[in-house]
């Protein structure tokens, strides 16, 4: 019998605080190394001073001051504030970071390969249109789509996390539409440092720990520097909710009394209500002939049959009150993943002369994931004669009954599961320096870099539809069969017929009436092989050719070759014929030949021009040119405006050019806006298109940066910013085409039609095309705060550090040329449905000698569950698929607190740290939200409650 829902701990629970222990003896280890480590250390500080490159332009120049807006968060900020032991969760609290995939939100992407990564979206823009860097580089991507999986980065060196917002495709290349996000590395660590540490939450479900450890040392006095850097991670997954939040019944349901000229609204959103068309062990949702009304009759424990009560209000799917808390497929989803990952990471540099150091990189990571991807629900049809029904319900209750439809959330079947591996490897070779060029100092650089991820995307327990139809047409067997069993026996109707079929009859009504053999025969476990290859070559040279009356002016020129590959396997009995998955291979490369040029000109009187341009040609799409121009002014000290106006690209991606077919399942929303479809189930099948050019975007950012004289240690920086994409890569998904169908348009109504396979509902057609228009506009604002504590008590060694961010989303608009634009900002429903009004951060940091507390608040505002809905209750106009009505679309923002208390110890001669988090010190409840299923935001808000980390960090000199 197939049965994943009790995953074991024992490992995690026996020795997950033991590795944190463990690092109190090991550093003991590292003292002889740190007396080692100590001797070469002067001879390297000789060697030239590490170049201070800042993410967003390509000029190497002391005191340059780029005008794209910059946010930074140090290793320290990283130690003291993040909630969990990934670094993507806490990059991932940054306000101009909205929208991106986690494991925790992307439970459902059961067949595009997305499940358990953890990715960068700045401005809700799409995780496609950030570009994610590791040390100024690309990395290859973990998905078909080139997303760029943070996992696999080597977490315990990372310095420093660098967010350019504002589009960089003019130094970095495609993708930058709406920014950078760099990941730092301390390449020249020197002597050995170690972290362990485990945390749960306060329900007793999250369990995690990890371990890390890197070792540094200088060679050959001070040339030669070696690093080696490993980690292990896990986290228990969650895969059955049981917070309160989540058993409200938090509904939208279509108002049963509603017409178009009675005044009333629509839609209605209750508490205690549930689904009604789908129990756990089945229920009769509709009939064909009878005269008995069988409608409402559900199938309990054991199978007996028993009435549905319906409640005060109820539409084609749900019911207020009565039996609204019999559905189950609220509790039986999952909050979190379980997730491991490992990785190694090396590197060695050598310095040949002054002007030549040469380096090699070498990493590897793997991450494996298991989530629960919720119940098998499903719609099916039963003839009159099966025999379940008939044992069931008595041959009288079913005279002239041909047939009924029944709806399950399937309790006897095990629930579906993305359980994915990921294993990525990046080898570079490099060499740079610096030398004198035109008089001046000028930086060099080359490197030729090779990136795989392999990954295997196997899907769990999976419902095969041809076996499942097969072994749901149960009847009793008639005398003297074919397949030699007594008379009234249960078998397979069509095992009758063909009795070598293997078939084993599957009772679907009841819980707990299920046969395993029959369990185990329908279900499957689907997966697909894929291999992503990406090749990079590229020099750089930063120099400063001359000089005018104003300064010296410097100048970058540079050009990359990358090519991207992709290729699949996925075993014939995989590639269709499932309730989900029926992944197919893919196959494509593409490759890219760039060059570029930036400079920066001092104009005088504070201001400073900064301009850059590239040449880009694609080999599936042709040449494209961006461009950047920007200008920073400081007419005193106190102040500097800064502004840049960019044309930035995006080129189609291997999903996008190559994708031979992917499958999705779902069940389109309860709301009125999707008609005959609300509420049914649905199968979609997404192709690519060759045809596909690169998108455009023209990006404008104004704003201006404060450190008034008078209060030092003070920063204020406030930047307005608009994007327009034109091309934009896009395509109408399931709930879009159920939509535009329900206004009246064919061309929609034609890629929905019933499901050949009969599994589900509907089929849906859908690939993508040029021809979408994206706006985004908003107001970034960030202040910090340091304050030496010795101005105030005397003798203090202690300082105060206050830091705010914030954004305040204006914009979010897409323009198919279809529908009506609705501007998606502040409709608070999710991950790709909409973003706040307002995201925002604030940090306070009291740090002595001995210790430091940091104690951190994190939100976003409150707003609509739609923007297309009209609220009213009395006198409403008539309800439209574009402009529904109802009676509150108001959701609730939220706001977090967390809190970090480090210690700072002595251990031997070396420097450690025992730290307590407290992450959501208040037990928050997340934005909920008026919905079946999990009934919340799981990407704007905290799922888990409170929780606690442990840990201990030691590092020698």
């Amino acid at each position: 019998m197939r049965d994943f829902r009790r995953i074991r701990r024992s490992f995690g629970r026996q020795h997950g605080f033991g590795l944190a222990m463990t690092a109190l003896a090991l550093v003991h280890g590292a003292s002889a190394l740190a007396q080692d480590a100590a001797a070469p250390q002067q001879g390297a500080e000789a060697a030239p001073v590490d170049q201070i490159v800042v993410t967003g332009t390509r000029i190497v120049r002391d005191g340059f001051q780029s005008p794209t807006p910059l946010t930074v968060m140090t290793q320290e900020d990283i130690q003291n504030q993040s909630p969990t032991n990934n670094i993507a969760d806490f990059v991932n609290q940054i306000p101009a970071l909205a929208g991106s995939t986690r494991p925790s939100n992307s439970r459902l992407a059961i067949s595009s390969g997305l499940a358990g990564i953890n990715t960068m979206n700045l401005r809700n823009l799409g995780e496609v249109r950030t570009l994610v860097l590791l040390d100024g580089r690309r990395s290859v991507g973990s998905t078909i789509t080139g997303l760029v999986d943070i996992n696999t980065f080597p977490q315990s060196l990372v310095k420093s996390v660098e967010i350019v917002t504002g589009g960089a495709s003019a130094a970095y290349g495609s993708d930058a539409v709406a920014g950078v996000v760099n990941y730092v590395l301390d390449k020249k660590f020197e002597g050995f440092k170690i972290d362990a540490d485990t945390g749960i939450t306060d329900k007793g479900d999250g369990f995690n720990y990890s371990f890390s450890g890197a070792i540094g040392k200088s060679f050959a006095g001070g040339r030669g520097h070696i690093l080696v850097a490993g980690e292990y991670a896990h986290r228990d997954g969650i895969f059955e909710v049981d917070r309160d939040w989540n058993q409200q019944g938090y509904r939208t349901l279509v108002n049963p009394n509603y017409t178009a000229t009675n005044g009333q609204p629509q839609n209605l959103v209750v508490r205690g209500a549930g689904t009604w068309n789908a129990t756990p062990g089945s229920i009769i949702r509709s009939q064909t002939g009878g005269a008995t009304t069988l409608r409402g009759t559900y199938f309990d424990q054991g199978g007996i049959a028993r009435q549905y009560q319906f409640g005060s209000l109820t539409d084609t799917s749900q019911t207020v009150g009565g039996d609204w808390q019999i559905n189950d497929t609220s509790r039986r989803i999952g909050l979190d993943a379980t997730d491991d990952r490992r990785g190694v990471f090396g590197r060695l540099s050598y310095e040949l002369a002054d002007w030549l150091e040469v380096y090699g990189e070498a990493s590897y990571n793997w991450n494996k994931t298991l989530f629960n991807a919720g119940p098998q629900a499903a719609t099916f049809t039963l003839t009159g004669d099966n025999a379940y029904l008939q044992q069931a319900l008595g041959s009288a209750a079913l005279v002239g009954v041909t047939s009924v439809s029944l709806g399950t959330s399937a309790a006897d079947l095990p629930y579906r599961k993305n359980n994915s591996t990921r294993e990525t490897q990046r080898y570079t070779i490099g060499a740079g320096g610096e030398f004198q060029m035109f008089g001046n100092k000028a930086v060099w650089d080359a490197y030729a870099q090779y990136g795989q991820t392999d990954t295997h995307e196997l899907l769990r327990d999976i419902m095969n539809t041809s076996r499942m139809t097969l072994a749901t047409d149960a009847v009793f067997a008639p005398a003297d069969n074919a397949l030699g069993v007594a008379a009234g026996t249960i078998v397979c109707r069509p095992t009758l017929t063909d009795v070598t079929n293997g078939c084993i009859p599957l009772n679907r009504l009841g819980v707990g009436v299920a046969n395993p053999a029959a369990v185990d025969w329908v279900m499957g476990d689907p997966y697909r092989d894929q291999k992503f290859k990406q090749t990079v070559a590229g020099v750089n040279l930063s120099m400063t050719p001359f000089a005018t009356w104003a300064g010296d002016v410097s100048v970058a020129v540079g050009g990359e070759y990358r090519k991207e590959e992709v290729s699949g396997f996925v075993p014939t009995e995989y590639q269709s014929g499932w309730s989900v998955g029926n992944f197919r291979p893919t196959f494509g490369s593409y490759n890219v030949k760039e060059a570029y040029l930036e400079t920066v000109i001092p104009l005088g009187l504070g201001a400073e021009f900064n301009g850059a341009a590239r040449v880009t040609d694609y080999s599936t799409s042709g040449t494209v040119e961006t461009w950047k121009a920007g200008l920073t002014w400081q007419p005193i000290e106190d102040i500097r405006l800064r502004g840049t106006r960019s044309r930035d690209i995006r080129a189609p991606n291997l999903n996008e050019l190559f994708q031979s077919g992917t499958s999705r399942t779902n069940t389109f929303s309860t709301a009125s806006a999707y008609g005959r479809f609300a509420g049914a189930t649905f199968r979609e099948l997404t192709t690519g298109n060759l045809a596909l050019k690169p998108e455009k975007a023209d990006t404008l950012t104004l704003g201006a940066v404060l450190q008034p004289r008078f209060l030092p240690g003070f920063s204020f920086s406030v930047d307005w910013f608009r994007t327009k994409v034109k091309d934009a890569i896009a395509q109408f998904f399931a709930d879009d085409i159920a939509q535009r169908c329900t206004e009246g348009l064919q061309s929609f109504c034609d890629a929905i039609v019933a499901d050949p396979l009969g599994d589900r509902d509907y089929f849906v057609s859908a690939s993508p095309f040029n021809f979408a228009k994206v706006k985004v506009r908003g107001i970034d604002y960030e202040a910090s705060y340091r304050v030496p504590l010795d101005q105030i008590f005397n003798s203090s060694s202690s300082s105060l550090t206050l830091r705010g961010t914030a954004t305040n989303y204006l914009e979010n608009l897409v323009d198919n040329g279809v529908s009506v634009p609705i501007d998606s900002v502040g409709q608070n429903s999710g991950q790709t449905s909409g973003t706040p009004d307002w995201i925002f951060r604030l940090s306070a940091t009291f740090d002595t000698p001995n210790y430091s507390i940091s104690a951190v608040g994190r939100g976003v505002s409150s707003g609509t569950y739609n923007n297309t809905y009209i609220v009213c209750t009395t006198n409403c106009p008539a309800s439209t698929a574009a402009n529904p009505t109802i009676d509150s679309n108001h959701i609730d923002g939220t706001f977090y607190t967390d809190l970090n208390f480090t210690a700072k110890i002595k251990v031997g001669g070396s420097d450690g740290q025992l730290f307590f988090n407290i992450t959501n010190l208040f037990d928050k409840d997340p934005i909920l939200l008026p919905e079946s299923g999990l009934s919340a935001n799981s990407t704007f808000s905290d799922l888990l409650g409170r929780a606690f980390r442990v840990g201990v960090r030691f590092k020698t000199n």
